[in-house]
């Protein structure tokens, strides 16, 4: 069996992993991060809406925008629409996601992709690298391996409220600089969306009470009829995707050696379910803070991380929690309490 040694090992080359690693390896430590699959980012799991001052964290080319997005428009179950600022860009994921793995690779980290990793043992991660069983030995371990984390289930701490989305690429008959949201009655606890990519768009559902996978295609189906009918998409489905967005108040994410970052930390918000931000912002704090702990010899600073990412986001993350309890346990009277569950109105800020 192979053995490898680290001082940090993220698991994970998603953008929260790639900029803990990024980060801690600028600092000086040997990082090794690693990810199961042969093309970082490939397939793409996300709408690929980022909020414009997220651009100010990443540091590398903006080969990866698409187009910008000026305004969101939120159509309500009584059929009114709602135009609000919501300023950002489109962009392709994939090419964001390998943007910032190289990022890391160019400050020091080594990178495996086609490594899965299987077990905590005794400290040390037992993984799959192309067919090899590897041994690696860790000082500090980043969870940053998504959804349905391995390495949270190690220290206990697992996403329990994941909502399932399906989404279409599909051609636009007029392009637009707005995204659009969609509530209706047969898209339980979530909401559908139509998001512009120049003449084609990211059209897609996330729904919390779907019985099965027919059930959500179906849903699907559905929405995309409607927008045919209204004359806003045409042609053919030209792929699909689809994946689980946590939504879920703060829980624990730090014990002995190991943190989580991103989708495995439960970071996406739990009523829009956005979160590339979250994972880039807190995976810098991830990297920072595991390289010091690193330096310092002591797994106590890492508790600094859990700290740090609750101050910044804890609060919102609560709210957002709390108001999709209310959305669920009231989703027949929807219309009545949509503005205290949708987040452009005032209502959904106040208690």
């Amino acid at each position: 069996m192979k053995e490898e040694s680290c001082n940090v090992l993220v698991i994970g080359a998603g953008p929260a992993g790639s900029c803990a690693a990024g980060i801690a390896a600028l600092a000086g430590v040997k990082v090794l991060l690693i990810d199961r699959k042969k093309e970082i980012g490939e397939p793409v799991r996300c709408a690929e809406f980022i909020p414009r001052q997220l651009l100010s964290e990443l540091d590398c080319k903006r080969d990866f925008i698409v187009q910008p997005v000026k305004t969101m428009k939120s159509f309500l179950p009584d059929n009114k629409m709602i135009e609000t600022p919501g300023p950002g860009l489109m962009i392709n994921r994939n090419i964001l996601d390998q943007a910032l793995a190289q990022n890391a690779k160019d400050a020091g980290a080594v990178i495996w992709t086609e490594t899965r990793a299987l077990e905590y043992d005794n400290g040390c991660v037992m993984a799959v690298k192309e067919r090899e069983q590897v041994r690696i030995k860790a000082d500090i371990i980043i969870g940053a391996d998504g959804p349905h984390t391995r390495a949270g289930r190690w220290i206990g701490s697992i996403n329990r409220n994941l909502i399932p989305a399906v989404q279409a690429r599909v051609h636009l008959t007029e392009a637009t600089e707005s995204t659009e949201v969609y509530f209706d009655k047969n898209f339980f606890g979530g909401y559908a969306w139509l998001f512009p990519k120049g003449d084609t768009a990211n059209v897609g559902l996330g729904i919390k009470r779907w019985g099965s996978p027919d059930n959500i295609r179906r849903s699907l189906c559905y929405f995309l009829q409607n927008l045919k009918e209204q004359n806003r998409i045409t042609g053919e489905v030209t792929g699909y995707n689809a994946g689980w967005i946590p939504a879920e108040a703060p829980r624990k994410i730090v014990k002995g050696n190991i943190i989580l970052v991103g989708d495995a930390a439960g970071h996406t918000h739990p009523i829009t379910g956005a979160g590339v931000s979250q994972a880039v912002i807190c995976g810098h704090m991830a990297g920072e803070h595991a390289a010091e702990a690193v330096k310092k010899g002591d797994l106590g600073l890492l508790k600094e991380y859990e700290e740090e990412w609750i101050d910044l986001y804890g609060e919102s993350q609560q709210i957002a929690a709390q108001r999709r309890q209310l959305m669920e346990n009231n989703w027949n009277d929807l219309d009545k309490i949509i503005k205290k569950c949708w987040v452009v109105f005032k209502e959904y800020y106040k208690n």
